[in-house]
């Protein structure tokens, strides 16, 4: 079956495991695995935008990373900014405005920096948003919109009875984003792990066991062919 350019999702997210299993299947350090992987994410991101799908999240680090060895930690954050370092000439060569999403705030204040000044500098682009989920937890995303909603509501600025899922969703790390219609997961894992738990309420969730790594844009095209074989009814009935 071949993919049908018409029916492209509007969002992908992914959750892009198995970079550590992927190294030590070959003898080889963890850290080969995540330089391998941002490769992949390079590959995969180019054949978003080359599709036209407008949204694309990649899960790169969550709340939970931070339990990874020091090394790797640091590993991971060298990769980032040597990501943005370099592609931020290609986000503005293809339209691609760049997204942190996640409390950021935690990470170096280098690297802090570098995120807001690719995300400023790419804020016009229009083709393609992609999102870099980064220190991103979904139980902690809720937990920081019910504060910030709190907060409004003590001060007066909101009724409790005009908190609606749409002003719920404002207070998200993601207000401008759609929510995701497709969550693809690589590595064999069954699980969501904590990752877009408000947004992923619709989403066709399709796992792979390819380890990132080897996710290829042929894997990309079958997860895609198979989102196209679902019927979305969104709780409805379709005769």
């Amino acid at each position: 079956m071949e993919l049908d350019l018409k029916k492209l999702p509007t969002h992908v997210a992914i959750i892009m495991d198995g970079n550590g299993r992927w190294a030590k299947s070959r003898g080889l350090p963890r850290v080969y695995g995540h330089k391998k992987g941002a490769e992949v994410a390079r590959n995969i991101i180019d054949k978003t935008c080359e599709l036209g799908i407008p949204y694309l999240t990649l899960f790169a680090f969550s709340k939970e990373n931070w339990q990874r060895p020091e090394h790797e930690i640091q590993v991971l954050f060298m990769l980032l900014e040597d990501y943005l370092n370099k592609e931020l000439p290609e986000m503005q060569k293809k339209g691609i405005r760049f997204r942190g999403v996640g409390d950021i705030e935690e990470f170096p204040e280098r690297l802090v920096k570098k995120i807001k000044e690719v995300e400023e500098k790419t804020k016009n682009n229009k083709n393609m948003t992609l999102c870099l989920a980064l220190n991103y937890g979904g139980k902690q995303d809720i937990l920081r919109a019910v504060r910030l909603i709190a907060e409004k509501v003590k001060s007066g600025e909101l009724s409790p009875e005009n908190i609606s899922e749409e002003v719920f969703k404002k207070y998200l790390h993601t207000p401008d984003i759609p929510d995701p219609d497709l969550l693809i997961r690589t590595s064999g894992e069954l699980r969501i792990s904590n990752f877009y738990l408000f947004q992923l309420a619709y989403t066709e969730l399709y796992f792979t066991p390819v380890f990132w790594p080897d996710f290829n844009e042929e894997e990309y095209i079958k997860a895609l062919i198979s989102y196209q074989q679902r019927e979305r009814r969104f709780g409805k009935v379709n005769d």
